[in-house]
């Protein structure tokens, strides 16, 4: 079993995961958002790489029951139902709902992992579950740290780092690539006090300076959404609890 951490998703193209198992990290915050849209029984969670390719989704949909949600520069967009704060995503507002969702980064990154065989959904929320879950796969792994328009960031690095730390106790002999071992360095330094890095690190102080401080609270909680989203046919929706089951017996 080997684990590589790919720092930016512009390192690679789209071919680069077919037939994978992937994972991917956008701590702040699409994947938190995601985590927490499950978590309040969003029907699914419909991620887009662009605002037109949203809005004709949205188009199309019926009933009422298909929410645009998302960002642009921190804040959301104009003619949108929600924008991208855990917060908006109570139960209330998206129970048994479709949530078509466009970030700036995590969605994109999905999207791009789109020909993988399984792709997961992670962030600091849900950690320990998905790390048991992936070492049970025994599949070679990639991690995807959504990073900032395009750039290397801090936190969906450490956080990188922080799922192997977890896979590693469970399984000491995974293979690490360089990244790999880059992250578990990274979130060594960093990941001891992790409402700090998220608010201090470059994308925390934008979040801050825009008003987004109870983002960085709700993204920097650990395991509190024991869940794990995969992304198949178009949709993330969460792993049912038999298939968790029949692994864990196996």
């Amino acid at each position: 079993m080997k684990v590589n951490v790919i720092l930016s998703p512009n390192n690679v193209d789209d071919l680069y995961f077919n037939g994978k198992t992937t994972v991917v990290i956008d701590v702040l915050r699409a994947t938190s958002v995601i985590l927490k849209a499950l978590d309040s029984r969003a029907k699914e969670v419909i991620p887009v790489s662009s605002i037109d390719f949203a809005m004709k989704i949205s188009v199309n949909s019926h009933g009422g029951q298909t929410l645009l949600c998302g960002e642009r520069n921190t804040q959301i967009i104009e003619g949108f139902d929600l924008g991208n704060s855990p917060a908006e995503f109570s139960e209330e507002n998206v129970a048994c709902k479709s949530v078509v969702l466009f970030t700036t980064n995590g969605t994109k990154a999905i999207v791009k992992a789109k020909y993988s065989e399984k792709v997961f959904i992670a962030s600091f929320n849900n950690l320990s579950t998905l790390a048991e879950y992936l070492v049970q796969l025994e599949n070679d792994i990639e991690i995807i740290a959504s990073g900032a328009n395009g750039i290397f960031c801090l936190e969906d690095t450490v956080c990188a780092g922080a799922l192997v730390k977890l896979m590693l106790e469970k399984k000491s002999d995974i293979q690490l690539s360089d990244a790999t071992n880059a992250s578990l360095v990274l979130n060594e330094k960093y990941g001891s006090d992790i409402k700090e890095m998220l608010t201090n690190c470059e994308h925390g102080q934008i979040l801050k300076a825009n008003g987004f401080e109870n983002d960085i609270e709700f993204c920097s909680i650990v395991d509190n959404i024991p869940l794990i989203p995969y992304f198949a046919d178009g949709a993330i929706k969460l792993l049912k609890d038999e298939i968790l089951d029949s692994n864990a017996n196996n």
